[in-house]
């Protein structure tokens, strides 16, 4: 999948739309959904023009992949949800349900989060 450099989160990192920030750094910027589905639900994206998971493992460096995982905790520590648990979702692709073609991750907590995916029989 080829990047949109105008999708909303290039927008965002642009400063073309606001965000409510809970963290950056040089590599990653996380801020809180606009449509929050958990009390606590952060959106952590890399810097970088990356549309998916596997865009990224193939193109960003070893500091903008570390960054991306540290930020994770980062941003669970700064919510409150890393005492009590979390959970960190990524879609990716079509199949995945991915909405914005821009790699993010959705860390959710704040509440139980119940059964990851229904089972299927």
């Amino acid at each position: 999948m080829a990047y949109d450099q105008g999708n909303v989160f290039a927008r965002i990192l642009r400063g073309e739309i606001p965000c409510r920030k809970v963290h950056e750094d040089a590599h990653v910027l996380a801020f809180h959904d606009i449509q929050p589905q958990a009390p606590v639900h952060v959106l952590v994206i890399p810097r970088g023009a990356y549309a998916s998971w596997d865009d990224f493992h193939e193109k960003a460096s070893d500091a903008e992949q570390a960054a991306l995982m540290r930020a994770v905790g980062t941003v669970a520590r700064i919510t409150g949800v890393a005492a009590t648990g979390y959970r960190v979702i990524s879609n990716c692709g079509s199949d995945g349900n991915q909405e914005v073609q821009h790699l993010h991750l959705h860390v959710l907590g704040g509440r139980p989060m119940g059964r990851m995916v229904a089972r299927t029989e």
